[in-house]
């Protein structure tokens, strides 16, 4: 029995480790299932290729720059049948007849340049730009949800893998319980109600155990949806306390500074402002300059080849549209207005992210504490219950209370110490700072600026910068 006392608190420590060496040579890190999740997580995958697409808004903005360019050419088959009359007086008359076949051809070119238009093209860019900011900082956000998630599931089958230990181990010992009571049931010292509560509680032990391994089992399947392969020799995993700030005030101004949705919803803020100037910019007049090229070729039978060239400076000044302007400036107006105050719901939930995160961090750490004090009372408990019913002053039930309290007390540590180490992720991601570089991780950082240099100032083309 006590062979069987020595697994169960092995597998109830086994977190622990963590805060005791290194670790195992052959062992999967946590560390190294962050990178993991963060290079092959589809969602986050995903979500890259949403940047780069908003990364597109900007070349589409810079645009409004550039000349247009169109080339056209014609060319068919024409029958002309004409008779006409020139001249006054019935004596001073000439008639002209033209009748016969041609095929007219022509080419030209029109190039047409905006060289002011409200100052929409720049105010456009601007926004674009915005629009990649804001779109770099909801891909942080879902960075981090990736890490916290993969951070969360590691310890999650740490947890649950130790669980199942502590519930075999418990069934180990109630089987024993068991047969011991038995054993002295066939000799007259128990009664049949002993041999009943000893069968009750082994049951119970059961079920539970296909409980802990049910819940096993349903980790590893999400271990394997959001790190990407199934868990193998885990080794502990261990809090990130040393990339906290030091206090709570200090935690709050760092995630109302670095945390992502909030730099997300100012940026959100600066695409409304601009939406408001790109949409007050209709109401200011436009000058266009166009210039254009054309060289024909047998237009009529008569005219063999002509060529002609114009260059046009155009001012339009917009003066009633119907009102669909200034709605639409009004409207610009109140979406601005809008952001701003989601900007204020952000900080504040951030606020209380942070606040209840840390909260639970030092709760957490409390609870390690106290659960390792109750299973040390636990099993001086039960060794002392043990003693006394083998002199006949405790009782089988007594004995299977002290058994389940310290099954009850081991599980406990194991949970505390899960939660320790998630809620330290929890604060990093609160305050905006659960990133591979905070984290240190062995790997290639995903850069959203290489895409966007890639395409910004592209004037042609069909091809990504990957080739496709």
């Amino acid at each position: 029995m006590r062979g069987v006392k020595g697994v169960t608190g092995a597998a109830a420590a086994v977190l622990l480790l963590a805060y005791m060496g290194p670790m195992p040579a052959l062992a999967d890190t946590i560390e190294a299932a962050l990178v993991r999740a963060y290079q092959n997580n589809p969602q986050l995958n995903a979500q890259r290729a949403q940047v780069r697409v908003t990364d597109e808004n900007v070349p589409q903005a810079l645009s409004g720059y550039r000349p247009r360019v169109n080339v056209t050419a014609s060319a068919g088959y024409q029958y002309t049948d004409t008779n006409s009359t020139a001249g006054g007086g019935r004596t001073n008359i000439s008639r002209t007849e033209i009748h016969g076949t041609n095929p007219p051809r022509s080419v030209g070119a029109t190039v047409a340049q905006t060289l002011f238009n409200g100052q929409q093209t720049a105010n456009r860019t601007r926004a674009a730009e915005s629009q990649v900011s804001g779109a770099r900082e909801g891909l942080r956000v879902l960075e981090q949800t990736v890490l916290l998630q993969a951070a969360t599931i590691y310890m999650d089958y740490l947890r649950d893998s130790a669980i199942v230990e502590v519930q075999r181990s418990n069934v180990r010992v109630l089987e024993q319980t068991l047969k011991q009571t038995r054993d002295r049931f066939n000799v007259g010292e128990v009664t049949r109600t002993d041999v009943a509560q000893s069968e009750a509680q082994l049951a119970a032990g059961r079920t539970q155990q296909l409980t802990a391994e049910s819940n096993l089992t349903t980790t590893r399947s999400n271990f394997r949806r959001i790190i990407g392969n199934e868990p193998e020799a885990l080794a502990p995993g261990s809090p990130v306390d040393r990339f906290l700030p030091a206090t709570l005030p200090s935690a709050v101004d760092l995630g109302l500074v670095e945390n992502p949705n909030v730099t997300a919803s100012m940026f959100g803020i600066d695409v409304s402002y601009l939406q408001v100037k790109v949409a007050e910019g209709a109401l200011l007049p436009t000058v266009t300059l166009q210039a254009s090229v054309q060289q024909s070729y047998e237009t009529t039978l008569t005219l063999f080849r002509s060529f002609g060239a114009s260059a046009t400076a155009q001012l339009t000044v917009p003066v009633y549209q119907g009102g669909a302007e200034y709605s639409l400036i009004r409207q610009s107006k109140e979406t601005l207005a809008q952001q701003r105050l989601a900007l204020e719901q952000v900080r504040d939930q951030t606020r209380a992210n942070v606040v209840t995160a840390w909260g639970q961090l030092v709760a957490s750490k409390a609870q390690v504490a106290s659960a390792q004090a109750q299973v040390a009372a636990s099993e001086i408990a039960l060794n002392g219950v043990r003693e006394e019913a083998k002199a006949g002053q405790r009782t089988t039930l007594d004995v299977l209370n002290a058994q389940q309290a310290l099954v009850n007390a081991r599980v406990a540590l194991v949970t505390a110490q899960h939660d320790r180490v998630v809620a330290s992720y929890a604060v990093l991601n609160a305050v905006g700072r659960l990133s591979p570089q905070v984290l240190n991780l062995p790997t290639t950082v995903y850069d959203p600026s290489v895409h966007y240099q890639q395409v910004r100032d592209s004037w042609a083309g069909v091809r990504t910068p990957d080739g496709r």
